[in-house]
């Protein structure tokens, strides 16, 4: 019982430095999202166009970022691109990577997405006097989002755990709160909080993409 009772006071004593983590990790992904799912739109929309240089270029910044391990371009941002004068913050370089890496990911999903909607909605739209950019808003990007949802749920939940890799340029996210406390206190406790912190985020992130999903469900 005693044991019991000092664990759950050392629990307590660490857990201000793990909501700590939790809030840059939280931070990271939120920021991330906000950067990268507008630039996946737009990248897929290149990557779709007929524009054949557009699609080459693009498709070469997709295949860098996809075929390169996050972590690899975490650190050439941070540690490498100082060598040409080139000096973010760790937060700001965590940030720019994250972003530029699941852009190029989510605009593969986006299109895969487009390309699968009926070229004969474009034409109709046409009839109707729709610009371009009208069609896309109104008539095509509703439709893609109920297709990609599933793909970008998965890409939301691993961007919840791609978020430890942070610890390489020395910010304090919740994985490395818990390592802290490991080292420290040569205990596991800190570890299986930081697992259960884990579990819960995407156990509510993928609570909400069911919620979405439901809300698209109109489209079926």
């Amino acid at each position: 019982m005693n044991i019991l009772a000092a664990q759950w006071h050392y629990a307590w004593q660490i857990m201000p430095s793990l909501f700590d983590g939790i809030k840059m990790t939280l931070s990271l992904f939120f920021f991330t999202l906000i950067g990268s799912i507008p630039l996946g739109i737009i990248v897929g929309l290149g990557r779709a166009s007929r524009f054949k240089p557009l699609r080459n270029i693009l498709g070469v910044y997709v295949w860098i970022m996809r075929g390169t391990p996050l972590l690899l371009q975490l650190i050439f941002v941070f540690y490498g691109l100082p060598i040409v004068h080139i000096v973010f913050q760790r937060y700001d370089a965590a940030l720019f990577a994250f972003i530029i890496n699941y852009a190029a990911y989510l605009a593969e999903i986006f299109r895969g997405g487009l390309q699968s909607i009926d070229r004969g909605q474009y034409e109709s739209a046409k009839v109707l006097r729709l610009t371009y950019w009208q069609t896309v808003q109104k008539i095509v990007l509703p439709q893609v989002m109920k297709i990609v949802l599933p793909s970008i749920g998965n890409e939301v939940i691993n961007l919840v755990k791609d978020s430890s890799l942070v610890y390489v340029i020395g910010l304090g996210d919740l994985l490395r709160a818990g390592n802290v406390a490991t080292a420290r206190d040569v205990t596991l406790l800190p570890l299986l909080l930081v697992g259960i912190g884990y579990l819960l985020l995407t156990a509510i992130l993928t609570l909400a993409q069911n919620k979405v999903e439901q809300h698209y469900s109109y489209y079926k």
